[in-house]
């Protein structure tokens, strides 16, 4: 079989020419943005934006961890803020100057994550040349994604190309796990599966032990782990294209006490509320319902946790996730740049006030109240026996210590030849390593390393 791999770890001079032009034209943006404001004159009035910004994160806090009256003062707080400074800028004459230095600061990010994402491509994820299999199964959920099984009619045009196909019967409360064993017993050599991403974990642990190859079809609500394949999650359909031309890739499997996982696992507050039997039919009210316990500690369980050496006391929110996704907004995970790295990402988040949710909502990610590293071992403990868990969505009650670890490319993992891949998402804007770029003080190659270490500390 022939090895193939696509990395960009030396970029050619162009792109080392656009990665400094743009930055030195996101430093432009920038000045143009400190100009709008002072050219306004009233430049106090114009960073009332900011403080709108910190009450609105303020007011969101008191929403969430409130209920009655400080729920609906917190409610109009976080509306009403914002508002009320767009009309102290159109009542001053202001909303000109506003637009052109918002314009100029968002113009400004856009071109210094460009910079960043030419100054260092993603590592690319070894394939080989794979034999169609010969006694394909595919396990499907009939139900899941809202029914892409049949809108899509895999279950007619994977029979077409050879595959035994599994409909779960899902009144009888099946075990994909043991339905794929008793696939291998019979003779598969390709186990797939095409429902959510609690069911690909379960299917994929089988296919690790038993060093048999697994594919994915994206038939299920949001396909995280299809999306980081760089399959298609608009046509599940055309995942199919792996049983007849496709290649062979090596990915890491999480594991968490003993369980598989493919994505991420959730302690804290989102999995005491997937806990919760309303929350199938009301996710919004019984999420506002349970949330000011949870935050303030008086339901479920306190959590600590060790990543590796580092300590982890009492978050509120723990994500652990089968390695480290790039963050995009600081209340959720954005996608992982590689699934081969043979580590966790692990994200930590303690909010304890109304001032801590507003320096969340200036500074986002890099806020306090935010801990975000990697590790190869996570361990949680909880002053409970048990301790709540969301397992890729599904929800769990774990004996205490849970152990969390990351088994090195543990699964082959069979993926259409042409499929459209996964975008690369840039790391956080650092304004020292773009000033350096526009200032040409740093050669490409050093750049360049400096961003591979920038991007695992931001990971």
């Amino acid at each position: 079989m022939n090895a193939t791999r696509t990395t960009h770890e030396t970029p050619q001079d162009g792109s080392a020419a656009e990665a400094r032009t743009l930055a030195r034209i996101a430093l432009l943006c920038l000045a143009g943005a400190v100009v709008a404001v002072i050219a306004a004159g009233q430049w106090f009035t114009l960073l009332l934006g900011l403080a709108g910004l910190a009450l609105a994160g303020a007011g969101l806090w008191w929403a969430l961890a409130h209920r009655g009256v400080a729920r609906l003062c917190g409610a109009v707080l976080a509306l009403g803020a914002p508002v009320a400074v767009l009309v102290l800028y159109a009542i001053s004459g202001l909303w000109l100057f506003a637009v052109a230095a918002l314009a100029a600061w968002f113009t400004a990010l856009a071109c210094a994550r460009s910079a960043l994402r030419r100054l260092r491509r993603p590592h690319g994820m070894h394939s080989r040349s794979a034999r169609p299999p010969r006694r394909p199964v595919l396990i499907m959920n009939p139900r899941s994604g809202g029914g892409k099984v049949g809108k899509h009619s895999l279950v007619e045009r994977a029979e077409a190309l050879g595959a035994r196909v599994i409909l779960l019967d899902l009144e009888s409360s099946p075990d994909p796990a043991e339905l794929a064993r008793q696939a291998l017993a019979d003779g598969a050599d390709l186990l797939g599966v095409a429902g959510g991403d609690g069911t690909q974990a379960l299917v994929a642990g089988v296919a690790a032990a038993h060093g048999v190859p697994f594919m994915v079809l994206s038939a299920g609500t949001r396909n995280h782990f299809a999306m980081d394949l760089g399959l298609d999650r608009e046509n599940p359909a055309s995942g199919l294209d792996a049983l007849t031309d496709g290649v062979e890739i090596r990915v890491d499997l999480g594991d968490v006490a003993g369980r598989p996982f493919v994505n991420t696992v959730s302690f804290g507050a989102y999995a005491d509320i997937v806990q919760s039997p309303e929350y199938r039919d009301a996710k919004a009210v019984t999420a506002l319902d349970r949330l000011p316990d949870l935050l303030a500690g008086d339901a479920g369980a306190r959590l600590a946790a060790t990543a590796d050496e580092e300590r982890l006391d009492a978050p509120q929110a723990l994500l652990v996730s089968n390695n480290p996704y790039i963050l995009t907004d600081p209340l959720g995970a954005g996608r992982r740049p590689r699934l081969d790295g043979g580590e966790l990402g692990v994200v930590a988040v303690r909010i304890e006030g109304a001032a801590q949710a507003a320096e969340l909502a200036l500074r986002g990610e890099r806020a306090s109240g935010i801990t975000s590293l990697t590790s190869r071992r996570v361990v949680v403990e909880a002053d409970e026996e048990t301790i709540p868990v969301a397992v890729d969505g599904e929800a769990l009650l774990l004996p205490q210590p849970v152990v969390c670890t990351v088994r090195p490319g543990a699964l082959r993992v069979r993926v259409p030849r042409h499929r459209p891949g996964a975008p690369y998402v840039a790391p956080s804007v650092d304004w020292r390593r773009v000033v350096r770029l526009a200032l040409d003080r740093t050669p490409f190659q050093t750049a360049e390393k400096t961003a591979e270490n920038q991007e695992q500390s931001n990971a």
